[in-house]
């Protein structure tokens, strides 16, 4: 009978450390990676194809702002290369007639130093014949130096206006308003047909497919957790329901923060703890917000 009473009364306490042992390590909130898209060019938003909940795909074009203005500043400035082009000189045919006086000033030059050499001719004919070839000479590089600094300078006011094009069209480019990730629309800010500003908040989305459950624990739990260990992940959905998952430890926190007020951690009398990010595959019930719990494995 004593034997019993001990056998029962061991049963009791191991019940009662069963019961009050924790199926979880960490407790938070599933979060996921959300992008605010703002406008990047001024004008009326004159299309704008996007709603609250729409999954849509990255590089998705949804809206588009006002290109007026800036398709005819870049007509304007094509029309200014065109002109800066047309007023680009022809070098050789500039200094073609030159050149031929010069040629033909050297051809009297040498004809007059062999009529001075015979002694058929004076030698300032041969003189004055030299002078001409160097008046000739100095006015061929001066005209060949004034027409390549036009041309310099005509190529540099030509290579401003492709740049300016290409500031256009990269303008352009931005009035055209695109989804820069694969995900959910979260919150839609504005509605078609208003005047937007660079900066302004259009939408904001997530990648509802990667989630995430923010989770936090002790230092004494630190040692024992390390990026890339997996774990089990609860989604608690209220009057006991739970779905399991997954997940995996992508980040901890290289610095401890006070327990924020509605964490539960392992032991609630620490006043410092780490944050963690356990990664999960979405499977459509998970939502921005649910509370969760993780188990390390």
């Amino acid at each position: 009978m004593k034997r019993f009473m001990i056998l029962a009364a061991g049963l009791v306490v191991l019940a009662g450390c069963g019961n009050n042992e924790k199926e979880y390590d960490a407790t938070g909130t599933f979060e996921a990676t959300e992008v605010t898209v703002s406008a990047e060019q001024n004008g009326t938003l004159l299309r704008f194809d996007i709603s609250e909940g729409d999954q849509l795909d990255s590089g998705r074009e949804v809206g588009l702002i006002d290109t007026t203005q800036t398709w005819l500043k870049i007509q304007q400035t094509e029309a200014t290369k065109a002109v800066y082009q047309s007023q680009k000189p022809d070098l050789e045919k500039q200094i073609a007639a030159t050149r031929q006086q010069l040629a033909k000033a050297r051809q009297e030059q040498q004809r007059y130093r062999e009529l001075v050499s015979d002694g058929a001719a004076p030698s300032k004919m041969l003189d004055d014949a030299t002078s001409q070839v160097l008046v000739l000479e100095k006015q061929l590089e001066a005209q060949t130096s004034a027409l390549r600094t036009q041309l310099s300078t005509l190529d540099s006011q030509q290579a401003a206006a492709d740049v300016q094009v290409d500031q256009l069209r990269d303008q352009l480019r931005k009035c055209h308003i695109t989804t820069p990730i694969q995900g959910t629309v979260l919150e839609k800010f504005v509605e078609q047909g208003e005047f937007v500003a660079i900066g302004k908040p259009l939408f904001k989305m997530a990648d509802t497919e990667q989630m995430f459950i923010r989770a936090y624990i002790t230092s004494a739990q630190l040692q024992q957790v390390r990026v890339g260990q997996t774990a089990k992940v609860f989604a608690n959905y209220g009057d006991g329901q739970r779905t399991a998952y997954d997940g995996t430890v992508t980040w901890i926190s290289s610095h401890s923060e006070f327990t924020p007020k509605t964490i539960l951690t392992d032991d609630e009398r620490a006043d410092l703890v780490y944050a963690v990010k356990v990664a999960v595959q979405n499977d459509g019930y998970l939502k921005i917000g649910i509370y969760g719990e993780v188990k390390f494995n």
